[in-house]
């Protein structure tokens, strides 16, 4: 099994350490507190519609970017745990067809 990357991994190493941005610098840039920067990027909080949007203010990306980082880290995760116990549905062929 492979670990995904958190999005935090990737705002670490792709944007604040090329731009020499500490947590506490990248915070006050985007407008948000401290905790919530080290907490993404320690891995233990997803980047939320309002991160994303000032994320991408502050490295000129769109917000989609950010957004599309944080759905494939949770779906992958969700696959590695999640998937192996869903059953199998059957979805009844009229339903299927409406």
């Amino acid at each position: 099994m492979i670990t995904p990357i958190h999005p935090g991994e990737i705002l670490k190493e792709e944007f604040m350490i090329p731009f020499g941005l500490s947590a506490n610098k990248l915070a006050e840039l985007i407008g948000v507190p401290t905790n919530r920067v080290t907490s993404i990027i320690n891995g233990k909080r997803a980047i939320t519609a309002d991160t994303a949007l000032r994320l991408s203010a502050a490295f000129d990306t769109t917000p989609e970017f950010w957004m599309n980082l944080q759905d494939h880290f949770d779906l992958s995760i969700a696959k590695q745990i999640k998937r192996p116990k869903i059953k199998a549905v059957e979805v009844p062929r009229e339903m299927a067809m409406a």
